[in-house]
């Protein structure tokens, strides 16, 4: 994959391994205290990976959704945790990006993300929706050229060492729970009072906790488009595909452990067959339905691009969909063959085959943005569409 070289003369993916190198560092310690990655991220900081997505006229490097999801995968091979929050942050980027673009104000904020290597945040979920981020009890309140919002946030993701928050709301008090904006709020413009803690089986460095937020900003920082548009036309494909790559990152070095497990016995017992060689066969088949799905995923969205009608089609948003379904259901499963493969060895924490960490975070896939949640908006797009009938289209 071609990637531009940044000021020092490395490309993107060397820059996300020297970052892989610290998070690693640091990943059994993240999880064990269920902390906040900082060294993590302050490597994405020094290595300035925080701003890649935005254009080059405004002054970022205009990365690719396909090399940022490589980027997600390096990360993840390392730590799950900073790998998904470097993922998040980037979702977040995209809707900027897409959205964004002839907004003076929003223009001018990339710029500063750019400038500042700030950490973005989001708050789509909320307290009485049931994890439905296409739906809004909140409102935002414009008065004059100020708007405040009040929002009972259950989870918002790093949240208290984010720079900024996107959220979500109805757009003004009288709206429909689905007429909805997102507004763009900066650490200085917000107060976070905690409602709920992140003790967590997986992810736990992701620092997940829940907060009662209220806002106070011009409106000029509400971004333009409606939240529908931004939902359907940046965040669906960004979220499965980072994502995705996230959970490839961590079953690739689930099966390289697995993989240097079977290396060893068999130098043990020259001639013979180890005993985990066949789990180890039918894991990597699986990993490499996983890779590709989510390049196919990829390349499905590249092709898109040219054609923005592509973005809001039903075929296109079931593609996506079923990227994240194939990808969440499968990684586990990846997980559970290394398993068998290194035995107690990998059942221990502290060995070099330890794997409860990769079996525990890779849990989370299935449930965000819940599978059976896409299923079911999958089925309501079925009743109401036909269904394509061409095989290459």
């Amino acid at each position: 994959m071609d990637v531009a070289l940044n000021a020092q003369g490395s490309t993107l993916l060397e820059r996300a391994r020297r970052v892989a190198g610290i998070a690693g560092q640091h990943a059994d310690d993240v999880d064990r205290h269920a902390r906040f990655p900082r060294e993590a991220v302050d490597a994405l900081i020094s290595e300035r990976l925080l701003s890649i997505q935005i254009p080059v006229t405004l002054g970022g490097e205009g990365a690719t959704t396909a090399q940022i999801a490589e980027a997600c995968t390096v990360l993840g091979q390392a730590c799950s945790a900073s790998a998904m929050i470097f993922a998040m942050h980037h979702i977040k980027l995209s809707s900027l990006v897409t959205h964004g673009g002839d907004s003076p104000w929003h223009q001018s904020f990339m710029r500063r993300i750019v400038d500042e290597q700030l950490l973005i945040a989001s708050a789509t979920t909320e307290g009485g929706i049931g994890g439905n981020m296409r739906n809004s009890i909140c409102a935002i309140e414009v008065d004059g050229d100020t708007c405040r919002l009040q929002k009972d946030a259950t989870v918002i993701s790093y949240g208290r060492h984010a720079d900024a928050i996107l959220i979500t709301s109805r757009a003004h008090p009288d709206a429909v729970t689905t007429d909805q904006v997102m507004t763009v709020f900066t650490k200085d413009q917000y107060t976070l009072e905690r409602t709920n803690e992140w003790d967590t089986l997986g992810m736990r460095g992701t620092c997940s906790e829940g907060y009662l937020f209220k806002g106070e900003a011009p409106k000029e920082q509400i971004l333009p488009k409606p939240f529908a548009e931004i939902a359907a036309q940046s965040m669906l494909a960004s979220s499965h595909l980072l994502w995705g790559g996230v959970w490839y990152g961590i079953a690739v070095n689930a099966m390289t452990r697995a993989q240097a497990f079977v290396r060893a016995a068999a130098r043990k017992s020259p001639g013979q067959t180890p005993p985990g060689a066949l789990h180890l066969a039918e894991a990597s088949s699986l990993l490499q339905q996983v890779r590709a799905n989510v390049t196919a995923g990829l390349a499905r969205y590249e092709a898109a691009l040219v054609e923005p009608e592509l973005l809001s089609s039903m075929g296109f948003s079931v593609a996506m969909n079923n990227v994240k379904l194939a990808v969440s259901r499968t990684v586990p499963e990846i997980i559970d063959h290394a398993m068998q493969i290194t035995g107690i060895m990998g059942y221990k924490n502290g060995t070099p085959f330890s794997l409860g960490r990769h079996l525990r975070d890779a849990q989370s896939a299935q449930l965000m943005i819940s599978n059976d949640r896409i299923l079911a908006n999958t089925s309501n797009m079925l009743l109401v569409n036909k269904i394509e009938t061409n095989l290459l289209g």
